[in-house]
């Protein structure tokens, strides 16, 4: 497979959901809107559930080094902005296919379930570390767990002020840890 080939119809494929949404879209619809066939997501993706976990794992890396690149501040500075970056409207369209894909990883097989955690807390542990602050796992999987839920609250219709007043909360509550 040509990995060049398979990034840039995968950086085409997430303008169009950007710009056009995803939802109950078909992979027919994905890629009339991307400009290609569905015959061309196939081979690079192998399926519609292939092409949004591979959309998942794009967008997530991006917001991964947009946390790496934050290590200028203290945690809380880093958690505040990332929080800031990932709750953003901009982001909403894949934070709903997050959601989708991390339904979808609860079935089998379970490929998926390792690798939408993890890379969060190896990346995470790296910049607690940079930022000065021992990583600890199990606060960094709470940290994971607890911005995931918020951004769930937000998605489904909570008021924005209470959930960034929930989620400065957290952030108070871990910096006592």
């Amino acid at each position: 497979m040509d990995r060049e080939s398979r990034e840039a119809l995968l950086t085409k494929v997430m303008e169009a959901v950007a710009r056009d949404g995803l939802a109950d879209r078909s992979l027919r619809e994905i890629a009339a809107s991307a400009g290609t066939s569905h015959r061309m997501l196939l081979y690079h993706f192998g399926s519609r559930e292939g092409l949004l976990a591979a959309i998942v794992g794009a967008v997530e890396a991006r917001q991964r080094a947009a946390m790496g690149a934050m290590t200028d501040g203290s945690a809380s500075d880093v958690m505040t902005g990332l929080w800031e970056r990932v709750s953003s409207p901009e982001l909403r369209p894949f934070v709903r296919l997050f959601f989708e894909v991390a339904a979808l990883a609860t079935r089998p097989p379970a490929d998926m379930r390792d690798g939408l955690t993890a890379p969060w807390i190896r990346d995470a542990s790296a910049v607690a570390a940079a930022v000065g602050v021992e990583p600890d796992r199990a606060a960094l999987r709470l940290g994971v767990a607890v911005t995931r839920g918020l951004l769930l609250d937000l998605l489904a219709g909570a008021p924005r002020e209470e959930v960034d007043e929930a989620y400065a909360l957290f952030v108070r509550l871990a910096e006592r840890i």
